[in-house]
Protein backbone atom coordinates (compact mmCIF):
# COMPACT_ATOMS: atom_id res chain seq x y z
CA UNK A 1 0.00 0.00 0.00
CA UNK A 2 3.13 2.55 0.96
CA UNK A 3 4.52 1.36 -2.43
CA UNK A 4 0.83 3.09 -4.44
CA UNK A 5 0.87 5.79 -2.51
CA UNK A 6 4.55 6.85 -2.84
CA UNK A 7 4.00 5.81 -6.96
CA UNK A 8 0.66 8.05 -6.74
CA UNK A 9 2.47 11.16 -5.20
CA UNK A 10 5.79 11.01 -7.89
CA UNK A 11 3.32 10.87 -10.70
CA UNK A 12 1.59 13.50 -9.24
CA UNK A 13 4.36 15.53 -8.71
CA UNK A 14 5.86 15.06 -12.16
CA UNK A 15 2.70 15.92 -13.81
CA UNK A 16 2.73 19.28 -11.63
CA UNK A 17 6.16 20.18 -12.55
CA UNK A 18 5.76 19.26 -16.50
CA UNK A 19 2.82 22.05 -16.25
CA UNK A 20 4.33 24.31 -14.15
CA UNK A 21 7.92 24.54 -16.20
CA UNK A 22 6.57 26.35 -19.79
CA UNK A 23 4.65 29.11 -17.35
CA UNK A 24 8.33 29.16 -15.64
CA UNK A 25 9.74 29.13 -19.01
CA UNK A 26 7.32 32.29 -20.47
CA UNK A 27 7.26 34.38 -17.79
CA UNK A 28 11.28 34.83 -18.03
CA UNK A 29 10.52 35.85 -21.72
CA UNK A 30 9.90 39.41 -20.88
CA UNK A 31 10.20 41.47 -24.13
CA UNK A 32 12.84 43.89 -23.76
CA UNK A 33 12.75 46.87 -26.07
CA UNK A 34 16.37 47.70 -28.24
CA UNK A 35 17.91 50.43 -28.32
CA UNK A 36 21.52 52.07 -29.74
CA UNK A 37 23.77 49.59 -30.97
CA UNK A 38 21.38 46.20 -30.48
CA UNK A 39 18.68 48.30 -32.41
CA UNK A 40 20.88 49.38 -35.12
CA UNK A 41 22.29 45.72 -35.71
CA UNK A 42 18.77 44.57 -36.44
CA UNK A 43 16.50 46.88 -38.44
CA UNK A 44 17.38 47.00 -42.17
CA UNK A 45 18.57 49.91 -44.20
CA UNK A 46 15.57 49.28 -46.26
CA UNK A 47 12.05 46.93 -46.74
CA UNK A 48 10.53 45.27 -50.00
CA UNK A 49 7.20 45.69 -50.56
CA UNK A 50 4.93 45.20 -53.59
CA UNK A 51 8.19 45.32 -56.12
CA UNK A 52 9.70 48.46 -55.03
CA UNK A 53 12.09 48.99 -51.81
CA UNK A 54 11.62 51.96 -49.36
CA UNK A 55 14.49 53.17 -47.25
CA UNK A 56 13.97 53.00 -43.57
CA UNK A 57 13.38 55.92 -41.60
CA UNK A 58 16.06 54.70 -38.90
CA UNK A 59 14.52 57.56 -35.97
CA UNK A 60 11.16 55.91 -36.63
CA UNK A 61 12.31 52.56 -36.17
CA UNK A 62 11.88 49.99 -33.22
CA UNK A 63 12.34 46.22 -31.89
CA UNK A 64 12.03 44.08 -28.77
CA UNK A 65 13.49 40.95 -27.67
CA UNK A 66 11.86 38.14 -26.13
CA UNK A 67 13.65 35.53 -24.19
CA UNK A 68 17.62 35.41 -26.13
CA UNK A 69 16.68 34.96 -29.83
CA UNK A 70 13.08 36.03 -30.59
CA UNK A 71 12.70 39.36 -31.82
CA UNK A 72 10.08 41.73 -33.61
CA UNK A 73 11.21 44.51 -35.65
CA UNK A 74 8.91 47.57 -37.22
CA UNK A 75 10.44 50.81 -38.80
CA UNK A 76 8.78 53.14 -41.01
CA UNK A 77 9.62 53.22 -44.56
CA UNK A 78 9.41 56.67 -47.07
CA UNK A 79 6.61 55.80 -49.45
CA UNK A 80 7.47 58.68 -51.95
CA UNK A 81 8.04 56.04 -54.77
CA UNK A 82 4.96 54.37 -54.05
CA UNK A 83 1.58 55.00 -55.77
CA UNK A 84 -0.94 57.04 -53.71
CA UNK A 85 -3.34 53.76 -52.93
CA UNK A 86 -0.54 52.12 -51.52
CA UNK A 87 0.87 54.99 -49.49
CA UNK A 88 -2.60 55.27 -48.29
CA UNK A 89 -2.54 51.49 -46.43
CA UNK A 90 1.37 51.00 -46.05
CA UNK A 91 3.63 53.33 -43.84
CA UNK A 92 6.50 50.37 -42.80
CA UNK A 93 7.42 47.00 -42.34
CA UNK A 94 6.92 44.16 -39.55
CA UNK A 95 9.55 41.72 -38.99
CA UNK A 96 9.33 38.73 -36.61
CA UNK A 97 11.18 35.39 -36.45
CA UNK A 98 8.72 33.66 -34.14
CA UNK A 99 5.11 34.08 -34.31
CA UNK A 100 3.40 36.22 -32.11
CA UNK A 101 0.12 37.76 -31.42
CA UNK A 102 -1.12 41.13 -32.24
CA UNK A 103 -4.15 41.84 -29.99
CA UNK A 104 -4.44 38.66 -29.61
CA UNK A 105 -4.46 37.60 -33.44
CA UNK A 106 -2.13 35.26 -34.37
CA UNK A 107 0.92 36.43 -37.05
CA UNK A 108 3.43 33.58 -37.87
CA UNK A 109 6.77 34.20 -38.91
CA UNK A 110 7.74 36.65 -41.52
CA UNK A 111 8.13 40.00 -42.91
CA UNK A 112 5.32 42.12 -43.60
CA UNK A 113 3.81 45.74 -44.51
CA UNK A 114 1.68 47.53 -41.80
CA UNK A 115 -0.33 50.88 -41.46
CA UNK A 116 -2.49 52.15 -38.75
CA UNK A 117 -5.76 53.83 -40.04
CA UNK A 118 -7.05 57.08 -39.11
CA UNK A 119 -10.57 54.32 -38.23
CA UNK A 120 -8.13 52.59 -35.49
CA UNK A 121 -7.01 49.84 -37.25
CA UNK A 122 -3.65 48.47 -37.78
CA UNK A 123 -3.40 46.59 -40.70
CA UNK A 124 -0.65 44.19 -41.57
CA UNK A 125 -0.06 42.54 -44.99
CA UNK A 126 2.41 40.41 -46.64
CA UNK A 127 4.83 41.68 -49.57
CA UNK A 128 2.67 41.73 -52.30
CA UNK A 129 0.21 43.54 -50.75
CA UNK A 130 -2.62 41.04 -49.49
CA UNK A 131 -4.11 41.81 -45.95
CA UNK A 132 -2.83 39.05 -43.46
CA UNK A 133 -4.70 40.86 -40.67
CA UNK A 134 -6.36 43.91 -39.27
CA UNK A 135 -6.98 44.43 -35.74
CA UNK A 136 -8.56 47.46 -33.79
CA UNK A 137 -5.99 49.59 -31.99
CA UNK A 138 -5.99 51.05 -28.30
CA UNK A 139 -5.85 54.87 -27.64
CA UNK A 140 -3.60 56.09 -25.05
CA UNK A 141 -4.43 59.60 -24.20
CA UNK A 142 -1.94 59.97 -21.21
CA UNK A 143 1.21 59.45 -23.66
CA UNK A 144 3.08 62.62 -22.71
CA UNK A 145 5.20 63.10 -26.21
CA UNK A 146 3.80 60.08 -28.87
CA UNK A 147 6.19 59.57 -31.85
CA UNK A 148 5.00 58.21 -35.33
CA UNK A 149 6.53 54.95 -34.25
CA UNK A 150 7.93 53.22 -30.99
CA UNK A 151 7.50 50.45 -28.97
CA UNK A 152 7.62 50.25 -25.09
CA UNK A 153 7.16 47.44 -22.50
CA UNK A 154 3.63 45.92 -21.64
CA UNK A 155 2.51 43.14 -19.48
CA UNK A 156 1.90 41.17 -21.66
CA UNK A 157 4.89 41.82 -24.18
CA UNK A 158 5.47 45.20 -26.06
CA UNK A 159 3.02 47.99 -27.03
CA UNK A 160 3.82 49.22 -31.00
CA UNK A 161 2.68 52.63 -31.27
CA UNK A 162 1.84 54.78 -34.29
CA UNK A 163 1.10 58.69 -32.32
CA UNK A 164 -1.34 57.70 -29.37
CA UNK A 165 -2.65 54.15 -30.80
CA UNK A 166 -1.17 51.11 -30.59
CA UNK A 167 -1.63 47.13 -30.22
CA UNK A 168 -0.01 44.87 -27.93
CA UNK A 169 2.67 42.64 -29.58
CA UNK A 170 3.61 39.47 -27.71
CA UNK A 171 5.47 35.91 -28.56
CA UNK A 172 3.40 33.07 -28.49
Amino acid sequence: MKRWRRHLLTGLASIVISCVMPLLATAQERAVILTNAELARVVPPGFYFQGLSAVTQTRNSAAARFGSSRRVIAGLVDTSGYAADVRSKYEGFLITDTTVLINGTKLPTGAYGFGFSNEGKLTVMDISGKKVLSVDTTKDKSLKRPRPLMMTADTKGVRLYSGRDYVVISAQ
